[in-house]
Parts: C-alpha cells; sequence; structure tokens
C-alpha cells in the first residue's frame, strides 16, 4: 500500500481549524503540505489574517472562505480598516466563535502557526490544542513585542507541540511535556520532475548558463551583501532567484545584467525551473532570523538533482553538510570556491555519487510520513472518552 493510500485508509478525525500568518497562496510550504494532506480524513479550515478594506460598512466584517482543489477550506477575515487591535481582536473571535457554531462544528482540534492568533480563538474550545512552531518568529524583522508573551501562554495550553527543525526543537523541548521534531520533508516525486525537463519557461529562457537558482521568499534572511559581491566577481554566473519579496525595499536588492528576480511561481511550475538550473543556492545571512531555521529549499533542491551550496545555516550543516550531500560556505569565497568545484563535477562520478546518497536519504522522509507521524502524536494525546460518550 502506498503511503497515500495509507493515509486516506485512517479514519476520519475531527474537524481541524488551522490559525496562520501566511497567506495560503503564498509560497507553497509547511503549512501548506501538512494541512493538504489532513484534509484527506478530515474537514479542515484554514484561516489567514484579515484584510482590512477602507470605508466599508462597520456591520460588514464576515469570513470569506473557498474550498481549494485538494479540500482545504480557507477563510479570509475581512473588516473594516481604522478598528484598533483590541477591536480588531475581538471582532476576530466573534466571527470564528459564530463560524465555527455555523458550521457545527462539536468536535474540532485547534492549530496554531502563530501564537499572536490566540486572542482570536478564546471562545473556541477544541479537543486538542497543536502549536507547529516553524519559526522562531519573534527574531523576524518587524516581530510583536506582546508575540514572546501570547508564546507562553499558547505552550502552557498546547497538548502538543510540532517544531520545524532541530534548534527549535531544542529550544521549546524545555519549555513543554511533549515536544517533537519534525523537520522540513519533501515531495521527492514532484521535484526529481526537475531531473527530466521539459522546456525552459519563458521568462527563464533567455538567461545564459550556467545558472545558480534560489527559490524561496526573498527578505531579511537573504544575504544581500553575499549576492552582491557573488555577482559583482563572476559577471558569466547568472543568479536566478524565483519567489516574493517580502519585508525588504526592492530598492536595496543588488542590481545587475546577471541578476534575474523572477517572482512568485506556482508550486507546481517549481520543477520546470529547477530543472534548467547547474546549481541551487541557499545564501542566507547568519543572523537572529536565520539562527532557528530548517529550510524546506534544501531537500527540494536534492530531490531535484541540482548540487547545493549553502551558508552555515546549523539544520543545514547538520545533517546535510556532515553527510555531505550540501556543500558548505561561511563567505563570499567560500561560495565562489564551492560553486565554481559544483559546476566542475557536472555529470561526474562524484555527482552521481551524490545523488544516489541524496535520494537514499531522502527515501526516509516524505510529507506523508511526516504527517503520519503528527497523527499518531495527536491521537497519543487526545482524551479517551469516557463510557458516557458512547
Amino acid at each position: 500500500m502506498t503511503e497515500a493510500a495509507m493515509e486516506t485508509a485512517v479514519a476520519a478525525g475531527p474537524a481541524l481549524i488551522c490559525v496562520a500568518h501566511l497567506r495560503w497562496d503564498f509560497v507553497f510550504q509547511r503549512p501548506q503540505h501538512l494541512m493538504t494532506r489532513a484534509a484527506r480524513t478530515r474537514p479542515v479550515y484554514y484561516v489567514e489574517e484579515p484584510v482590512f478594506t477602507e470605508g466599508a460598512d462597520p456591520h460588514a466584517d464576515h469570513l470569506a472562505c473557498r474550498t481549494t482543489a485538494e479540500g482545504v477550506k480557507v477563510c479570509v477575515p475581512h473588516l473594516a480598516a481604522g478598528q484598533d487591535a483590541g477591536a480588531v481582536q475581538a471582532t476576530l473571535a466573534r466571527l470564528l466563535t459564530q463560524f465555527v457554531r455555523a458550521e457545527g462544528l462539536n468536535e474540532y482540534d485547534l492549530w496554531f502557526y502563530t501564537p499572536m492568533a490566540l486572542p482570536i480563538t478564546a471562545g473556541l474550545h477544541p479537543r486538542l490544542t497543536l502549536y507547529d512552531c516553524m519559526d522562531e518568529l519573534s527574531k523576524f524583522r518587524g516581530a510583536p513585542a506582546e508575540l514572546l508573551a501570547y508564546e507562553q501562554s499558547l505552550l502552557r495550553r498546547a497538548d502538543v507541540v510540532f517544531t520545524g527543525g532541530q534548534r527549535l526543537f531544542e529550544a521549546k523541548r524545555e519549555r513543554h511535556r511533549n515536544v517533537h521534531c519534525f523537520p522540513s520533508s519533501v515531495d521527492h516525486a514532484h521535484f526529481a520532475r526537475a531531473r527530466t525537463p521539459g522546456p525552459d519557461p519563458q521568462d527563464q529562457r533567455d538567461i545564459p548558463r550556467p545558472r545558480l537558482g534560489f527559490a524561496g521568499v526573498i527578505d531579511e534572511r537573504m544575504d544581500l551583501e553575499l549576492l552582491t559581491t557573488l555577482a559583482r566577481r563572476r559577471p558569466e554566473w547568472q543568479f536566478v532567484l524565483v519567489g516574493p519579496l517580502a519585508k525588504i525595499d526592492p530598492q536595496q536588492l543588488p542590481r545587475g545584467e546577471n541578476l534575474h528576480y523572477l517572482g512568485l511561481k506556482p508550486y507546481a511550475a517549481l520543477p520546470d525551473y529547477l530543472g534548467h538550473w547547474d546549481a541551487a543556492l541557499l545564501p542566507f545571512a547568519r543572523n537572529e532570523a536565520t539562527e532557528f531555521i530548517s529550510p524546506t529549499k534544501t531537500p527540494e533542491y536534492l530531490a531535484a538533482g541540482l548540487p547545493v551550496v549553502s551558508s552555515g545555516i546549523r539544520d543545514v550543516v547538520r545533517p546535510y553538510g556532515d553527510q555531505r550531500l550540501v556543500s558548505i560556505a561561511h563567505d563570499a569565497d567560500g561560495f565562489e570556491a564551492a560553486i565554481e568545484l559544483a559546476l566542475s563535477e557536472r555529470d561526474s562520478a562524484v555527482a552521481r555519487s551524490r545523488q544516489r546518497r541524496s535520494d537514499e536519504f531522502l527515501a526516509r522522509q516524505s510529507w506523508d510520513r511526516t504527517w503520519q507521524a503528527m497523527q499518531a502524536a495527536m491521537q497519543q494525546a487526545a482524551p479517551v472518552p469516557s463510557a458516557a460518550d458512547d
């Protein structure tokens, strides 16, 4: 039986309400991978942060919901602009409580991606409370001052805590009794399509080779100085960056004839882009925002068959660097040398050996396996029905 078949064989569980700080239609990453799998066996509601409308009728606050092709119901609060923070929280709490009643959800689990959503769930009474800590959000630029206090409250309330990497696990395990580490995983078959690519995407087609690619959010975690230095030193190398810009002024981005910003692409199209790259990069800065990250792109690049060069992010060094699946560089000189080596080894016995070892490593992980293990942890934490419930 395939993993997907095993998943669908699981008895349907109670509804799952997920409150998140990331838009569903933003970069397809951990929340989307997990919630689409949850939706195979239970109703899933993904509640985004609010959208504010200027000049709107204050009585017109509402949740706008749509259902994705995978069966996830995405709910976007639409609120009148001009409300203070307390009024916004109260309105969201009222809308969410009314929505749960209207949907007839008598039993449900509540899944958090951000502690900042805690106040809006005050009227809910879930069977289980889950906290999937995929990032140390308090370290990000512009993080609210009250985030740490909300997280402490969430940790007291949560029945199960998941972390998106080993470094996060080490930070949270002393603060909760039931913490489980689930690093970023991969849909191997999806990204392996890059090994036998079809036509080059139109907006990439005229970019010369060799191409060094990055796919992901371009934000304060990116080492822009490193990117600037590499592009200036090696004008013959083409740097292709696929993904949206966040929390960075576009004027701050390095510019040059060999720097290509292609913007956000659909998840389904990513293998088409990666399949026409010569190497992949993780050029992250070493700062507070990157101390706890576990980049989803690491296993995706490897599944695509690309050599990978990364800065010394702890959850990339261990295990990928230690197992010589990814080259680790600590400065511009190191990146330049590692990229040169990767380009020189293309189609060599060394490259084939690395790919074989990468495939063996990735065979032990998948988003299906991750979700199954998360379900097991949830089932273990779930209250045992009493005889009166029968």
